[in-house]
């Protein structure tokens, strides 16, 4: 009996051991099934990273690329409104050069209207002195005209030209003084011809007949001067000295006739 009850200990003392066995063995194929999916997780989640990573590269590499294209695209827009706002300024720059430049002529032409318009009044002045000189020459030769009454025609011609000289002269120192004054060298030249000319006109030659003498006189302004307002020069003479004055359209000329040559 003793035997076997120790071979009964004896059994339950191996099959616990072979249970305790059993026990380490399934505990080691389980750390090494942990251990293998351990390790078999680690490298999903290595190679998940690294797809991540390499996913986040791509994504960065096109935002990047996207971000140059549009950068190039807004410095071609940029440097496309530059060169037209340059454009603009420069057309706008010419606009301003031609208006400065209509602006000037048009001060240029303003000055010039006044410069002329002051020429004028100054020449409307002087004709109005002159006409007042006239005015008193009129009246001086009208009393002239009366002490020379019973003269010959040809006397009555020569003391004609003698006053129509003189007054030339006279109104050509006159113009002289005043032209040196107000006018422009152009003008100043130009008037002092006329001046000259008149005064070598009123010694110019003249043709004499029997009864009836043409008197060429320097212009028809001077023949205006004899015939007066109204011809009242002409009927004084005519008065004086019992000449006829002729005045027909011949230019720079009058016609004396008398009876008594």
């Amino acid at each position: 009996m003793n035997t076997i009850i120790i071979l009964i200990i004896a059994a339950a003392a191996l099959i616990a051991l072979a249970f305790m066995l059993g026990m380490v063995m399934a505990r080691r194929a389980g750390e090494k099934k942990v251990a293998k999916a351990e390790e078999r997780a680690a490298k999903i989640v290595a190679e998940a990273e690294k797809e991540a990573e390499v996913r986040r590269k791509e994504a960065l590499l096109e935002a990047k690329d996207q971000w140059f294209k549009e950068k190039a695209k807004f410095e071609k827009e940029i440097n496309e409104k530059r060169n037209e706002i340059m454009k603009q300024d420069a057309r706008l720059r010419e606009r301003e050069m031609a208006l400065n430049r209509k602006v000037d002529l048009l001060n240029t032409k303003e000055k010039d209207i006044v410069t002329r318009d002051r020429n004028i009044q100054t020449r409307e002045r002087a004709i109005l002195h002159k006409e007042k000189q006239l005015e008193t020459l009129i009246a001086e030769q009208n009393a002239q005209l009366e002490k020379i009454a019973g003269m010959t025609s040809e006397e009555a011609k020569k003391h004609l030209m003698e006053n129509l000289e003189a007054e030339a002269r006279r109104d050509a120192a006159q113009l002289i003084k005043e032209i040196k004054e107000k006018a422009e060298r152009d003008a100043e030249k130009e008037a002092k011809n006329i001046i000259i000319q008149a005064i070598q006109r009123c010694a110019a030659d003249y043709t004499v007949e029997s009864c009836v003498s043409v008197v060429q006189l320097p212009s028809d302004e001077m023949k205006g001067r004899i015939i007066g307002r109204e011809g009242r020069n002409i009927r004084s003479f005519e008065t004086a000295t019992g000449i006829d004055v002729i005045v027909d359209d011949t230019p720079e000329a009058v016609i004396l006739s008398g009876y008594d040559p």
